[in-house]
Parts: C-alpha cells; structure tokens; sequence
C-alpha cells in the first residue's frame, strides 16, 4: 500500500478563534498548538504545515492556576554582560499582555523552520475585537477544566 502526503492544492486551512479568558493558559496553548500543527486533521503529517489559522482573544484576561500570579518570571537576555530582565506575569499582563500566549503556545510547538511558519498562523490580541471577520472564524472552546 502506498502512503498518500497531501499537496499544497488538498490543504484546506481554516480560521478559529480561542477566548484565553475561559480556559487556563496551558490548556489553550495546547489546544492552539495542535490547531497550529494539524493534528486536528486526518490529513496530519509531522513534516508538513497542514494546520489551520488561531486567533486568541482576551490575552489581558488570560487565567493562569496556582501560584503563578506571584511566582512566573519571564525572562530575556539581552546578549551583553548583565543584559537579563526579569519581568514578573502581573507586570507582562499589563504591559504586553499578548507576549504571555504568544510565548506559551511557540513553546509548544517545533523549534525549527516548519514551526516558526506555524507560528506566523497565530493572531493575538489583547482585547475580545479582532478584523479577521471576513475570514469567518469559528469559535472554539478550549478545554476548561480548572
């Protein structure tokens, strides 16, 4: 039997959109990564990027579990000695509040080429409004098991 990889013509991409206030950060970067990939689809190939577009919302109001909103640090160095900066999550919430999704779901996905192209697949934005209304997303609800 001959295994079928599907063409570029056969990969039919399509738009959802996640609501990051409903589900803990980890649930929807793990539900937004398999989207990303294509796992969802029975057309799934582990080289190919066959997976459909992400938009998240309400980055600002993403919920995270436990002690995180005191402890969760992100981190960035700049190349130079003493170039470190540690921003605790309260101050990224209300800074760049997209940084904190972002980050969580490209560290669940490849780390190589074929990753950084899924990437490019994700929209995130602070608030519930987004103009990708001509695409027609359609809503997801991530798993929302606290």
């Amino acid at each position: 039997m001959k295994t079928e990889f599907p063409s570029k013509g056969q990969i039919q991409r399509s738009w959802y959109v996640l609501d990051a206030s409903t589900a803990p950060l980890g649930r929807l970067a793990s539900e937004a990564a398999r989207i990303l990939m294509g796992k969802n689809k029975p057309i799934f190939t582990p080289f190919l990027d066959t997976g459909d577009h992400v938009i998240v919302i309400n980055a600002e109001k993403a919920v995270v579990t436990g002690r995180k909103e005191e402890q969760k640090v992100y981190r960035q160095h700049s190349g130079y000695p003493g170039g470190l900066r540690e921003d605790p999550i309260a101050k990224v919430r209300q800074v760049r509040p997209v940084r904190m999704v972002e980050e969580a779901i490209q560290g669940m996905l490849p780390k190589t080429k074929l990753g950084k192209q899924m990437f490019r697949k994700l929209k995130v934005y602070a608030g519930d409004k987004h103009p990708h209304e001509s695409q027609q997303p359609k809503t997801l609800a991530a798993a929302a098991a606290r």
